[in-house]
């Protein structure tokens, strides 16, 4: 068998890489008012900016609950109003999620329910890293339909990668090279 020689990934790098995306994030929001940051858009099936903000928030605050207690379940998401209502609110919690991702790689538990007519819940081995980097590409996924919102409802200039994912701007500059 060949010896590949392939870059071991770092819990360093997957957590800076998420304050990236947290920076973009924050710069963006902390230039909407509330009206916009509220506003219904057509283009997005009638949610918000904000909704979506919640949402990724509540990702990372449900894995930093399930890394304490060792499950991880994204679906007890407790969709606090209060994220998806004030931009200054899901600016604070990515500010503390943050300052909370550096904790050692342990072994969890996801707990997820597949099937909409059951309540009966699965349970997948993981680790804190590999849960890191499902919601780092989750956020950048909620990030480019952030990027509609914002250009929906005000002239923010935002970033060329926001809510780009990493790969992509790499094959990107791959065809122009």
């Amino acid at each position: 068998m060949k010896d590949i020689n392939i870059k071991k990934i770092t819990a360093m790098t997957i957590q800076q890489s998420v304050q990236v995306i947290f920076q973009q994030l924050e710069d963006s929001l902390v230039q909407l008012n509330t009206e916009q940051y509220c506003k219904k858009i057509d283009t997005l099936s009638g949610a918000t900016v904000g909704q979506h903000v919640r949402h990724v928030v509540e990702m990372f605050v449900c894995l930093q609950e399930g890394y304490t207690k060792g499950t991880v379940n994204y679906e007890k998401r407790k969709r606090d109003i209060n994220i998806e209502s004030s931009n200054e609110v899901a600016v604070n919690l990515m500010q503390h999620i943050n300052s909370s991702l550096f904790v050692e790689n342990k072994e969890l538990i996801l707990e997820a329910g597949f099937d909409e007519n059951s309540f009966e819940l699965n349970q997948i081995p993981t680790n804190y890293f590999r849960e890191i980097a499902y919601n780092l590409e989750h956020a950048i996924h909620h990030m480019a339909l952030i990027k509609i919102g914002i250009n929906q409802v005000s002239d923010i200039t935002l970033p060329e990668g926001y809510g780009v994912a990493s790969s992509t701007i790499k094959y990107r500059q791959q065809l122009t090279h």
